[in-house]
């Protein structure tokens, strides 16, 4: 069940990178960052979130514990 969690994280993070609504925002964030910048600044922390979730509860242990004994492929 934490698998598709990430997948569906995934795909809002994909969807909301296109930030189409700022394209012809010349607001400032600050006083000093545009809009557009603060955004991505945030999606990259929100992407980076992500990936350090997806490696805390999404990772394949099996896998890593098969490779660490070297004895029988890893069960599905």
């Amino acid at each position: 069940m934490r698998s598709p969690v990430i997948w569906i994280l995934f795909c809002l993070l994909f969807a909301l990178h296109h930030d189409f609504w700022f394209w012809d925002d010349r607001s400032l964030v600050l006083g000093f960052l545009p809009v557009g910048l603060a955004w991505h600044i945030g999606f990259s922390l929100a992407a980076a979130g992500l990936w350090a979730l997806a490696v805390r509860i999404a990772w394949p242990v099996d896998i890593e514990r098969w490779a660490d004994e070297g004895d029988q492929p890893p069960r599905s």
